[in-house]
């Protein structure tokens, strides 16, 4: 039994892929080439510089000392060329393909955030970035990683001013997102609203930090969106918690509102024992899933009538948004499974969550902020345009719809 069948790889991590060695190689032979190129060009700019024996007055001058270049491929070794001038102004030689102190493409800083940003700490980015570009991975600390994160803030700046005027939104939903990251005295939440243009491409409209749901906080994002031009929309969605509808009622007063179907079945059934939850589950659901507001109405009448003379708080809580939870019959059907919830908040900040739990212990307020709101853009690219969409300019053109199906006024039939 002492006989041992593993063989020891001796010399394992400079072992080297000779596909990746054969693409370096290639890459130095380019960079060589550009570089060259470069300084071709400015040797050029300059032919008309002679001494007074008629020689060239600027002339190549040797190298600089080579330096590697942090790539995707791993580190590429790169040399520039000096000049020197023997007449007139001095002239130096600058590539702008390599640029001077330059040790790492621009494509492999973008890089680090983003790892960052998809679940590597700081403190790891430099044993993952091993793997990726070789063990010579140097330059990138986690003090790298803070500094090229930076961006962020200035990209999150730049974004909250943008003008919302090119485009007519015609849904717009909210949602406050706690983060999990207290302030000294307060827990800090973001304030998302999501919109929906006329041709049904859903965008993020602001992510702002706010204190818990307040009407105070949702009124300085509802005017600094009305500021950047933001149209009144036809419907706000939301749960029925927040202080957004006090301040709606304010900004936006002509704006119809629609609480949330998924949040208020949750309030509805925390208010009644286990026991009795399944089957009042599966009686809201037969509210909201009806096919017109009639048969709709019906449904909640029943709901009233069985669950108020035992559990009434349950009915209370039901009852105080009856017109806001069937505002959506008045659009069409095509938007209802959209319009009756705030899920695309909620889906979309369910996996930001994930990564924001795990940074929360070493995140500032702002950098929680800036974070979400790469995060969100990230999951902005994957969503698709809303279903119906082809009906979104019946609403904004002011077409009534009942019970989902448009209109038909005398006008219209004649025709």
């Amino acid at each position: 039994m002492s006989k041992n069948n593993v063989i020891e790889l001796a010399g394992r991590e400079a072992d080297c892929d000779p596909l990746t060695e054969l693409l370096r190689a290639g890459a130095e032979r380019l960079i060589y080439q550009a570089v060259e190129a470069e300084l071709e060009a400015l040797l050029a700019e300059h032919a008309n510089r002679r001494t007074e024996d008629g020689k060239a007055g600027v002339v190549r001058n040797g190298h600089l000392p080579a330096r590697k270049l942090q790539t995707a491929l791993g580190p590429v070794t790169v040399r520039i060329p000096k000049v020197r001038a023997k007449t007139g102004e001095p002239v130096t030689f600058r590539s702008a393909l390599v640029p001077p102190y330059v040790r790492k493409t621009r494509s492999l800083e973008a890089a680090l955030p983003w790892l960052y940003l998809k679940g590597i700490s700081s403190g790891e980015m430099g044993e993952a970035l091993k793997v990726l570009v070789g063990p010579e991975a140097a330059g990138l600390s986690a003090s790298t990683v803070s500094r090229l994160k930076q961006v962020w803030a200035q990209e999150y700046r730049d974004w909250c001013e943008d003008r919302l005027d090119k485009d007519r939104w015609v849904y717009v939903w909210a949602d406050g997102v706690y983060s999990g990251l207290r302030a000294e005295q307060t827990k800090l939440c973001a304030l998302v609203v999501i919109g929906v243009n006329e041709r049904g491409q859903k965008r993020f409209l602001a992510i702002e930090d706010g204190v818990r749901e307040s009407t105070q906080s949702w009124r300085e994002v509802l005017l600094k969106l009305k500021a950047r031009g933001m149209n009144v929309p036809e419907l706000a969605i939301g749960d029925g918690a927040m202080g957004f509808w006090a301040a709606l009622e304010e900004v936006y007063p002509e704006t119809r509102q629609q609480r949330c179907w998924m949040h208020k079945t949750m309030n509805v059934l925390n208010c009644l024992p286990k026991s009795a939850q399944p089957k009042a589950k599966q009686a809201l659901h037969e509210i909201w899933q009806a096919e017109t507001r009639a048969d709709a109405e019906k449904a909640f009448d029943l709901f009233l009538k069985t669950y108020e003379p035992k559990y009434p708080k349950a009915a209370v809580c039901l009852h105080k948004d009856r017109e806001e939870l069937m505002a959506f019959y008045d659009f069409p059907a095509q938007h209802w499974q959209s319009i009756r919830t705030s899920n695309p908040v909620e889906s979309t900040f369910g996996t930001i969550r994930h990564r924001t739990k795990r940074s929360k212990g070493c995140l500032s307020r702002n950098g929680m902020l800036h974070m979400m709101f790469k995060l969100g853009q990230c999951a902005e690219k994957k969503w698709r345009r809303l279903r119906g969409f082809d009906y979104l300019a019946k609403v904004v053109t002011g077409i009534k719809f009942k019970d989902g199906v448009e209109v038909t006024t005398g006008n219209q039939a004649a025709a």
